[in-house]
């Protein structure tokens, strides 16, 4: 029996979208940041709203600083892409280098408020898929469906999520991505245990962590494919009956 596709309240978010506001009250924020109103979001053609000085639509702090994230996650789209510089992050966004630390202290604070949207908003949905799903097996499945629905959405978070983009940063964001799969793993073993007991399994523990072990894997690697092929191979291909085929 083939699954419902996933509900549209579970719809992965792109950093355009809404969710983008989270970022602007990060705890990375900068102090000067910190006690800056609540700003509306980006408009549709990517200006930021704020005051017209001159002509020109100037952008809030925390406007900006949404626009900076966006703009780093744009170019990590791009082929060829691992390391960007913030010379060139700057040049993209028309202002120098010096404003770029306005907002940020490092590069390094950059990626760590990207790892923070996605690690917020994966586990935001988790939590309604396990609020929705009764059963183990759709909870796992759906899990690991909406984590490459998020990938697929938003192909510059994979690189930062597969790390080929944190290969020349901080070793902090590596170990904060690797932790993200690890909480995923034990969410998804937390799923299957019940899944596995209720199929007649002698060892359902294990069976749980031996699935959760290979599910994560198969996410992290259909990632990894989608960065590696400049993101042609989409990580959902035939993912559902795949789905079926490894779970209770």
């Amino acid at each position: 029996m083939s699954e419902l596709p996933v509900p549209a309240a579970e719809a992965a978010a792109s950093l355009s979208d809404r969710q983008a506001r989270l970022l602007q009250g990060s705890a990375l924020a900068p102090a000067g940041d910190a006690a800056a109103p609540a700003a509306s979001a980006p408009l549709p053609d990517g200006t930021a709203a704020g005051a017209v000085d001159g002509g020109r639509k100037r952008p809030r702090p925390g406007e900006r600083r949404v626009q900076i994230l966006q703009t780093l996650a744009a170019m990590l789209q791009q082929p060829g892409a691992d390391r960007i510089t913030t010379a060139a992050l700057a040049a993209r966004l028309s202002v120098s280098e010096a404003a770029l630390y306005r907002h940020f202290a490092s590069k390094a604070q950059m990626f760590e408020a990207l790892i923070e949207f996605i690690e917020h908003s994966v586990f935001s949905l988790v939590n309604q898929i396990l609020a929705r799903e009764l059963s183990g097996g759709a909870q796992a499945r759906r899990i690991v469906s909406m984590l490459l629905h998020f990938g697929e959405k938003n192909p510059g978070m994979v690189r930062v999520m597969v790390g080929d983009a944190l290969v020349f940063e901080h070793e902090r964001l590596t170990a904060r991505m690797n932790q993200f799969f690890d909480r995923l793993e034990s969410q998804l073993r937390q799923c299957l245990r019940g899944a596995t007991d209720a199929a007649g399994s002698d060892m359902p523990t294990a069976d749980a962590q031996l699935l959760a072990s290979g599910l994560t894997a198969l996410a992290m690697g259909r990632l990894q494919r989608f960065a590696r092929s400049d993101f042609r191979r989409l990580p959902t291909e035939q993912l559902d009956a795949l789905l079926l085929r490894l779970t209770p």
